[in-house]
């Protein structure tokens, strides 16, 4: 029997305001997915993959989850002494969920008491997503859970605050002149670091009111008008939202980025926005018109993830 696929996710809105109780909107992404097999471990990646479920498997031990989640760890064990491994292709560093579809992967096979993604209720919405917090945790450090959650329900989720998160509908994409598109920076980034880095803006006064007033309210209302698809007000949010985190979020922004980031803004042409932590990986665009952008970002690996 295969095992599922598990997809990539894309934080559409609230990377970063989420840890300070802004909404989010978190799709998943078909295009990058992970499954778990077995092989004989003759290629270089299998063995590698190999290796981090046994050092992973580990850590996986001296967790204490509720009795409603808890892991089969000594199968999980024994298929890894067998040759498993996660075939994916899912880049890493590019803040599209690696290691969300991984912990996801794992929770779907081991997990003693079985779930159906399709009926979970809001309240185990909520543990779901503590206890995928806790198993990811030995990537990051520190982990919301988001990731593996959207990556084990394959459905677009939406965060209204650090308690209360639901499935959401987004509006059906159509072959229109807009887009949203993926950008690569070309180079990977490391959430870790970039977590340091907002955790230490976090202790300055300042900051803190101007994330709270401004990037939070700007946030909530891209997300409303989002949902609601209701373009005109959606974009100019969106213009206050990219130009906020060009001023405040600057570390985050990699540098190949830079100037197209300010020439979105200044040209109305489109918008960019962080793609999770940023630091590296994918940005996020947001255009009324895609082929005036494509040109105008040309030399840019793109992926366009919605039509409207």
């Amino acid at each position: 029997m295969t095992n599922p696929l598990f997809y990539a996710k894309i934080i559409l809105f609230g990377e970063y305001g989420m840890i300070e109780d802004s909404q989010g909107l978190v799709v998943p992404y078909s295009f990058y997915k992970g499954t778990l097999k077995f092989s004989d471990l003759s290629s270089e990646f299998e063995l590698t993959s190999n290796r981090h479920l046994q050092k992973y498997s580990d850590f996986l031990m001296t967790l204490n989850l509720s009795d409603d989640f808890t892991l089969d760890i000594e199968s999980f064990k024994k298929d890894i002494a067998n040759g498993l491994f996660f075939d994916s292709n899912i880049p890493q560093g590019y803040g599209v969920g690696s290691s969300g579809a991984l912990v996801a992967a794992i929770f779907e096979k081991y997990s003693v008491s079985k779930l159906n993604p399709e009926n979970i209720s809001k309240d185990n919405l909520k543990k779901l997503k503590a206890v995928f917090g806790e198993m990811e945790s030995y990537f990051h450090g520190k982990s919301s859970g988001m990731d593996p959650l959207i990556c084990y329900m394959n459905l677009p989720i939406l965060i209204e605050n650090k308690e209360n998160l639901d499935r959401v509908s987004i509006p059906d994409g159509e072959e229109g002149k807009g887009a949203i598109f993926l950008i690569d920076s070309g180079m990977t980034g490391e959430t870790g670091p970039m977590i340091q880095i907002f955790f230490e803006k976090m202790k300055t006064e300042g900051f803190r009111k101007t994330l709270k007033e401004e990037f939070i309210r700007y946030n909530n209302a891209c997300i409303e008008s989002f949902l609601k698809k209701d373009m005109n007000p959606f974009f100019r949010n969106l213009k206050k939202l990219s130009h906020w985190a060009y001023e405040h979020f600057r570390p985050m922004i990699p540098e190949s980025i830079f100037n197209i980031w300010k020439k979105g803004l200044d040209s109305n042409a489109y918008y960019l926005k962080l793609c999770g932590s940023g630091g590296g990986g994918y940005i996020l665009g947001f255009t009324k018109d895609y082929e005036k952008a494509e040109k105008m970002l040309e030399g840019f690996q793109k992926e366009v993830i919605y039509r409207f």
